[in-house]
């Protein structure tokens, strides 16, 4: 099958298209016929060597994390899916590869794929449906009428956010450009700050909780847009002890990410604030949770462009450069 592998570790490096082996099938497998694959910064800061640390790829192997496919074979312990099935996921770390024809993917990490989605549409949720669902539902708990800030509102994750969040019956602010207020405005944010004018700290106060996904000072700043009692939730940046122990790193490891984060954690608790680190994890049965929302038209996917499947190494590069608007998708067939 045709791929597109990532040779060795390097900023910006290209991935090479390669003739690879079909993927091999667990007996808890379904092999995945792929139509379409979202495209995230994660690969590309996968692919720059930034998880090297954590999630241990050995070149060469295949990128890509969002998938959307037929079911053309399973293995004998399969018992959800069957042939034929239009399916959507996002496969569990260590067995990525999106950027092919096929896949083999846990049939634990897939979901039938939205009746009323493409499959360039139902490629584009995965990964931020699966990041928006885990923060606000699992971690943040949020409840009707509670304020909530979600940054960088017109990105693969806010926009999807956004709409989770109003659904839930909370009030939501958020930061994008001013050629994005229309846009994040239409999905339920009451609040649209311009960062390139304002200053979101000068503007919001006593939040339940922040979505942090920008850099460590914006982290910081985060803490004092919350009330005492608040959840600030970071899906960027340094990770922290409890992440480290779910990972089962080593103890070096361990030790790194305890003192990366120490400083947020103190200032944190000192304010009163829950801080917590969120690297989101595969889960079909969440994914199954999220279908009827898109089903619905709840929530909508927002996809800025599709690029042929030839065209990944472009697709990469424009996610790279943070502009998107919604997500970038890769039609395969």
């Amino acid at each position: 099958m045709k791929a597109f592998v990532v040779d060795k570790y390097g900023k910006k490096a290209a991935l090479r298209l390669a003739d690879v082996p079909t993927p091999d099938l667990r007996d808890d497998d379904v092999l995945v016929e792929i139509h379409a694959a979202g495209v995230n910064l994660l690969d590309a800061k996968i692919r720059d060597g930034e998880f090297k640390p954590i999630l241990r790829y050995r070149p060469p192997f295949i990128l890509g994390h969002d998938v959307a496919g037929v079911v053309v074979r399973v293995g004998s312990k399969v018992r959800r899916f069957k042939l034929g099935d239009e399916v959507y996921a996002r496969p569990r770390d260590g067995r990525i590869g999106t950027f092919a024809e096929f896949i083999a993917i846990n049939e634990a990490d897939i979901a039938l794929k939205p009746k009323n989605l493409s499959m360039e549409e139902a490629a584009s949720i995965p990964l931020v449906g699966l990041t928006a669902w885990q923060v606000l539902i699992e971690k943040a708990n949020l409840k009707k009428g509670q304020k909530v800030f979600i940054q960088a509102g017109s990105g693969g994750v806010g926009t999807f956010a956004i709409q989770l969040a109003k659904h839930l019956g909370a009030r939501v602010a958020t930061t994008v450009s001013a050629a994005s207020a229309d846009l994040v405005n239409s999905l339920g944010a009451e609040i649209a700050i311009d960062y390139r004018k304002d200053d979101f700290e000068n503007l919001l106060k006593d939040y339940n909780v922040v979505v942090n996904s920008q850099d460590a000072k914006t982290l910081e700043k985060s803490l004092r847009v919350l009330k005492p009692g608040g959840k600030l939730i970071s899906i960027s940046g340094s990770p922290d002890p409890e992440f480290a122990k779910k990972l089962d790193l080593n103890i070096l490891l361990k030790l790194v990410m305890r003192a990366l984060s120490r400083g947020i954690r103190r200032k944190a608790a000192l304010a009163g604030i829950e801080y917590s680190f969120l690297f989101m994890w595969a889960q079909g049965d969440q994914l199954s949770k999220i279908t009827p929302l898109l089903e619905s038209g709840t929530i909508r996917p927002v996809i800025d462009r599709v690029f042929s499947f030839e065209e990944t190494n472009d697709a990469l590069a424009f996610v790279q450069k943070g502009r998107a608007k919604g997500k970038v998708v890769i039609k395969v067939k």
